[in-house]
């Protein structure tokens, strides 16, 4: 099995040490677990899960480093979205569609997609889109320029294209223009970062042309200049002449990084379709770690625990260092009500990713689900550490504002509930909460201190609101 080189790649690119998250620009919240995460912000729908997320990071470390990217500065973030797309947006984040995830034969095509993404993050492009589109004066064009310019894998890949801007002037072309500039220059960067990860351009090849077949489906417009990206024809010689000359277009794909792709297929897919269709699509015949993950989602979906924990505790058994097996027992058994063997897995999950910040707040589930006075204590010390690794995560603030208040410490009750307020957008809650905090804690101490911050925070949102 191919999960302890994966996570030892994923220590050595320091993601336990990752900052924390600034607030974004299109999010109101963070979504936390893949039952009750999904969040939907300006039309995406986003989701959580450690062990996508991780398997995206070892994915982008080789990248990252090749470009001079801090891997931690970079933020991943999963769209539950069936169509073939990621972008780049507010700044060192990198957006990637479920459907792209799920559609790709092999990590390298994801590679591939990640590294164009790379190129559009050391280009600055989308900084100097909002420059280039000062002089426009069509609101709609900016709107649909910020919102999916870097669509370089729509449903329509030509994305800006005549659909949307239909009748276009001089002016609009030439944003056009300097979008395709964009893509061209990203393109470029992408094979210089895959070559300097010692990697194989052969997947960004198959996927652009996946992507040229989607635009003889589509009818995509054979007209360069009202299009957002050069013309995936041209993009597929340019990337072909490079693999004719570079040295590791015939380098093979890590056998971990093939497993990682195929459990990571057989997640989503057992979690976004429906049971019927997942089991349907993987018979009992295939023992491959894509179907059992799968059928075993299918399975906690239909709440039928015996089946599923047949198919998983197997795997466990072989594997039993696999931190992600151990958090799938815990989420069974969350689901069946079996709260304490559910703490007990995700226990062990944490004892080897002791920095999985989602894992830790499932676990506090459980512990406030218990409600044993005796462990509130270890319960808020667990909600603290899943803080300090991710800080912006409205649940944790609630599950420690519950915890506390088990307390009686009311004042960090206030405190807890004015910082989840402020994650979600919700300026008036989180001032009075804050006004609040500030009565009840010692004058001077570090919450009491933080509470002054969010008030006067709260206060400018308000002001830049008007």
């Amino acid at each position: 099995m191919g999960i302890r080189p994966l996570l030892g790649i994923c220590n050595k690119i320091n993601l336990r040490c990752a900052p924390r998250i600034s607030a974004l620009i299109l999010l109101a919240a963070l979504a936390t677990s893949w039952s009750s995460s999904r969040v939907t912000a300006q039309g995406l729908a986003l989701i959580r899960d450690t062990e996508i997320e991780n398997t995206i990071r070892v994915y982008t470390a080789p990248l990252f480093r090749a470009a001079g990217l801090d891997a931690s500065s970079v933020r991943i973030h999963l769209v539950n979205d069936p169509r073939l797309n990621a972008f780049v947006a507010g700044g060192m984040r990198i957006f990637i569609h479920t459907g792209l995830l799920t559609t790709a034969d092999h990590p390298g095509q994801v590679i591939g997609v990640l590294a164009h993404e790379t190129g559009h993050i050391t280009g600055g492009h989308l900084s100097r889109i909002k420059e280039g589109l000062k002089a426009a004066t069509a609101q709609s064009i900016i709107a649909t320029i910020l919102g999916g310019a870097a669509a370089a894998a729509a449903g329509r890949p030509e994305g800006i294209g005549a659909a949307v801007l239909g009748g276009a002037t001089v002016g609009q072309r030439s944003i056009l223009a300097y979008t395709r500039g964009h893509e061209q220059a990203a393109d470029q960067a992408a094979i210089r970062f895959l070559d300097g990860s010692g990697q194989s351009s052969r997947g960004l090849l198959e996927f652009m042309t996946t992507l040229k077949r989607e635009e003889g489906i589509y009818g995509a417009s054979g007209d360069p200049y009202t299009r957002s990206h050069p013309l995936t024809q041209d993009r597929i010689r340019f990337i072909q002449n490079h693999i004719e000359r570079s040295q590791y277009s015939d380098v093979p794909i890590a056998p971990e990084l093939l497993e990682a792709h195929n459990r990571m297929r057989g997640k989503i897919l057992g979690f976004l379709n429906p049971p019927v269709d997942t089991l349907r699509r993987y018979k009992a015949s295939d023992s491959s770690m894509e179907a059992n993950y799968a059928r075993t989602v299918a399975y906690m979906k239909l709440n039928e625990t015996q089946k599923a924990l047949a198919i998983l505790d197997p795997l466990i058994e072989k594997t039993p260092k696999d931190p992600f097996l151990h958090e799938m027992r815990g989420d069974i058994l969350r689901d069946a009500g079996r709260t304490q063997e559910a703490s007990t897995a995700y226990r062990k999950a944490i004892e080897i990713l002791p920095w999985a910040a989602l894992i830790r707040l499932s676990l506090a589930q459980m512990q406030i689900a218990v409600n044993d006075p005796k462990e509130l204590d270890a319960t808020v010390a667990n909600i603290k550490e899943a803080i300090r690794y991710e800080s912006e995560i409205p649940r944790a603030w609630r599950q420690l504002a519950t915890a506390y208040g088990r307390q009686q410490k009311h004042g960090l009750v206030s405190h807890a509930l004015a910082e989840e307020a402020l994650l979600k957008g919700d300026i008036r809650t989180a001032a009075q909460r804050a006004k609040r905090a500030m009565r009840l804690l010692p004058n001077g101490s570090a919450q009491w201190i933080r509470a002054q911050d969010i008030e006067l925070q709260a206060k400018r949102l308000k002001k830049d609101k008007k």
